[in-house]
């Protein structure tokens, strides 16, 4: 009876903690999304303004159209894609928020592979 005591307050408090997201600090601004390729450090910077995303990458810009579902989930796809692969969407969604920065998950539109990765607000 005392270990169900002890754990009551643990298991409210737990129950209180939410994940905090303000997905929409994070509509438009310029952002960085760096990640590592077989032990290399790659660095993308983009800037986003609501419908519109334009990514520089190794020297070279795209650019996106954006689709928002939600606060949090947007679709993007290449707006001049340069090959079958660049063709297909991607789905993003926001998973957790801070000041400056969120992770997300992120993958093809219709795929269950999904990978995560975390975005800072420059």
């Amino acid at each position: 009876m005392k270990k169900i005591i002890f754990l009551l307050p643990i298991l409210s408090l737990m129950s209180c903690y939410n994940t905090e997201r303000n997905c929409k600090d994070f509509k438009t601004g310029k952002f960085k999304f760096e990640y590592e390729v077989d032990g290399v450090k790659k660095t993308t910077v983009f800037e986003r303004k609501d419908s519109i995303e334009i990514e520089t990458f190794e020297g070279k810009t795209d650019t996106s159209s954006i689709r928002w579902v939600s606060d949090c989930e947007y679709i993007l796809r290449k707006i001049h894609p340069k090959n079958m692969a660049e063709k297909k969407a991607i789905t993003m969604k926001i998973l957790t928020t801070t000041k400056n920065s969120y992770i997300f998950e992120f993958g093809i539109v219709g795929s269950d592979e999904k990978q995560r990765g975390t975005v800072i607000k420059l």
